[in-house]
């Protein structure tokens, strides 16, 4: 590329200035690393361990759960080693990496989250069709979509970002290296590829976000016509997890990129992107797990052989 030769490494945004602070923000995200992983890893063993979950809904979790796992593992280690040796730098190289790998994950989930909203939708307004229009083929195909589509957005972005001339420095404000705070740093004025690329991936966003809700609308439409409140409830309960998910993921990233440039500030943003790239990969499982009985039980299970 371009600017390879002129920026050898660029500088992170560091959590904290102080040593203290530095290892109390190390052993945080190692909790909240752990407990991701601990979360993510149990749904993914006992969703492909247990025959009983061998169904379209448990299948899209497992594939949230391993993004969920993958998204929090390209952030994360990076910002606790640098807290960790009291350092800020990462490589041109390690960035272009970083930030492919999180568009990657971030991306495939969001359309992952627009698949499963699908699933619901056929599990609850055409139940008796729901084994011929999901079946295994069907699901490993809108599943592969997802992750090839989430693919393509990455290697398109990370190649049109790195692609341009960088002359404004290497500190990037942010704790990990994501497209905005690198095209800061930009000096090109290609401004009609950024804003084509950018027209493009607001419309596949807002896509999927209209299907998500005209999904849901017609669901509960379909469950405001179930005769017993015992069969709303249980109807309903089965698409909460998702919901709950799903507005997580949306408000925090609309929140994020969307806020008016007047209250944006260093330790705002960073305070945010914390709460789109790592909350919801560690809390995901206990959403999907709360109210989910047979989950619970194949969690038990497993625990049980275990010990």
């Amino acid at each position: 590329m371009s600017n390879g030769s002129s920026i050898t490494h660029f500088l992170l945004l560091p959590f904290a200035h102080t040593r203290e602070l530095q290892l109390w923000h190390f052993w945080l995200f190692l909790g909240i690393s752990l407990a991701a992983l601990l979360g993510n890893g149990l749904i993914i063993t006992s969703t492909a361990c247990d025959q009983h979950l061998h169904t379209p809904m448990y299948f899209f979790l497992l594939n949230l759960s391993l993004l969920d796992l993958g998204c929090i593992l390209t952030t994360v280690p990076k910002s606790m080693a640098n807290s960790l040796w009291d350092t800020r730098a990462i490589s041109y190289t390690g960035c272009a990496a970083q930030l492919f790998f999180f568009l990657f994950f971030i991306s495939a989930e969001f359309y992952l989250l627009t698949v499963m909203s699908y699933d619901r939708y056929v599990a609850i307004c055409k139940p008796l069709h729901y084994g011929t229009l999901l079946g295994s083929r069907a699901c490993v195909h809108m599943a592969a979509a997802a992750w090839g589509t989430g693919f393509l957005t990455a290697l398109l972005h990370t190649a049109n970002t790195f692609s341009l001339p960088l002359c404004r420095g290497n500190a990037v404000e942010q704790f990990f290296c994501e497209i905005p705070p690198i095209l800061k740093l930009s000096c090109s004025h290609s401004y009609l590829r950024k804003i084509w690329l950018l027209v493009i991936g607001v419309c596949v966003t807002f896509g999927c976000f209209v299907f998500i809700v005209v999904s849901y609308v017609q669901i509960f439409r379909a469950v405001l016509r179930i005769p017993s409140e015992q069969g709303r409830h249980k109807a309903f309960s089965t698409c909460l997890p998702h919901l709950t998910v799903v507005s997580l993921f949306v408000s925090t990233g609309s929140f994020a990129y969307l806020k008016p440039p007047s209250i944006s500030s260093p330790s705002l943003d960073l305070v945010v992107s914390v709460l789109y790239s790592v909350v919801p990969p560690a809390v995901n499982p206990l959403i999907y797990s709360l109210r989910n009985q047979d989950l619970k039980d194949a969690v038990r299970k497993l625990l049980t052989g275990c010990v």
